[in-house]
């Protein structure tokens, strides 16, 4: 058995082990040396950083949009559904009271009862009193059959009130969950953003920040009588009082609501981006517009893929202020066109309304509002 074992393994000592030592610490120095530049992460340089960055905001614009369209659709479901339960209340309370009156119909009945018509009529001592008594039952009793039958009718529609509630809270909540899923998206990327602006210096950080908040400098809104208040003031009050408004290069709105919404737009510069806001402490795009063009009397849907169907497509060539202008291949950003090539607009996250050229992004097409 002895014959079969295999040889111990002899440890090194002495000069040989501090030899082989020496060796296994030169690799690993060499293996080092040779694998570590290939695992490090190079540091991007500010221009890539803001190239990603800015692809990060239009992805969280777009998925604003989304928030801002399912935020729509969910309140409009939950109206409809608080209007249908309205409804199935105030049916069930005219049926709880029609109940009440056929039950205490039917007690005095009851009380009344025991004789037949007939000997009621023998024994009464004023038979025609009887008659009239007996006419009135009569007429009495089909108003109950009316009644009973409009009970039924009420409680079939109860049903279907019921039965269309459900469906509306099946609807409810699956405009909540995108409602949820979008809100995420957009929170994501901007929180991948932030990240990404982290890795920068101080001085690129501030540089980047400072030209994401300039507030551009714009020329005064026409027709602004003293003592007559700013246009966006005029444009809020809706008095009609603006019949025109120039924009860089002198151009007129083609009507005065096109003015209107024209100044309204110009009086929320400066104020900051807010995603999913309607102002007017803060707009996301297509919250500024909708806005604007509700201070010149009109209602625009919510969201940019909603407001590029709202009026009447026009050309680049075509453009007047008070145009909206769209941007992107998702039609996911919208500016107010005020002339001369130039929008005002809600760009993004950190950023306030400002004027800017319409070549900052792609274009996507404009409507006029009627």
């Amino acid at each position: 058995m002895a014959a079969h074992r295999k040889p111990r393994q002899r440890a090194f000592g002495g000069q040989a082990g501090r030899t082989a030592a020496t060796l296994a610490l030169a690799g690993a120095a060499t293996a080092t040396a040779f694998e570590g530049p290939a695992h490090a992460t190079p540091r991007p340089t500010a221009t890539q950083v803001k190239a990603q960055v800015s692809r990060l905001h239009q992805e969280a614009e777009a998925a604003t949009e989304k928030y801002n369209g399912a935020k729509e659709k969910a309140d409009t479901a939950r109206a409809r559904l608080n209007a249908l339960r309205d409804e199935a209340a105030r049916r069930t309370e005219r049926v709880n009271a029609g109940r009440d009156t056929l039950g205490s119909t039917a007690a005095a009945q009851y009380r009344a009862g025991g004789l037949s018509p007939a000997l009621q009529l023998a024994l009464s001592s004023d038979p025609a009193r009887y008659l009239r008594g007996a006419a009135l039952a009569e007429r009495i009793g089909e108003r109950q059959a009316d009644t009973m039958a409009a009970l039924r009718a009420q409680l079939v529609r109860i049903d279907q009130l019921r039965a269309e509630a459900d469906g509306h809270v099946r609807e409810l909540r699956g405009h909540e969950a995108e409602l949820r899923r979008q809100k995420a998206a957009v929170q994501n990327r901007l929180a991948a953003a932030e990240k990404l602006l982290a890795r920068l210096t101080a001085a690129e950080r501030a540089a980047y920040e400072a030209a994401t908040r300039a507030k551009p400098t714009h020329p005064a809104a026409p027709d602004r009588a003293p003592g007559s208040g700013s246009e966006s003031d005029r444009a809020a009050r809706g008095d009609g009082s603006t019949r025109t408004a120039s924009a860089p290069g002198g151009v007129q709105a083609p009507t005065s609501r096109a003015a209107r919404a024209v100044s309204y737009a110009y009086g929320a510069i400066g104020k900051p981006y807010v995603w999913g806001a309607t102002g007017p402490s803060g707009y996301d795009c297509s919250g500024l517009t909708q806005a604007a063009w509700r201070a010149a009397g009109v209602s625009l849907p919510r969201t940019t893929y909603s407001q590029i169907n709202a009026g009447q497509r026009v050309s680049r060539s075509q453009l007047a202020p008070g145009d909206l202008v769209f941007f992107y291949p998702g039609v996911s950003h919208v500016g107010i066109y005020i002339g001369g090539g130039k929008m005002i607009h809600a760009p993004r996250t950190g950023s306030t309304v400002r004027i800017a050229s319409i070549d900052e992004m792609p274009w996507a097409g404009a409507t006029r509002i009627a």
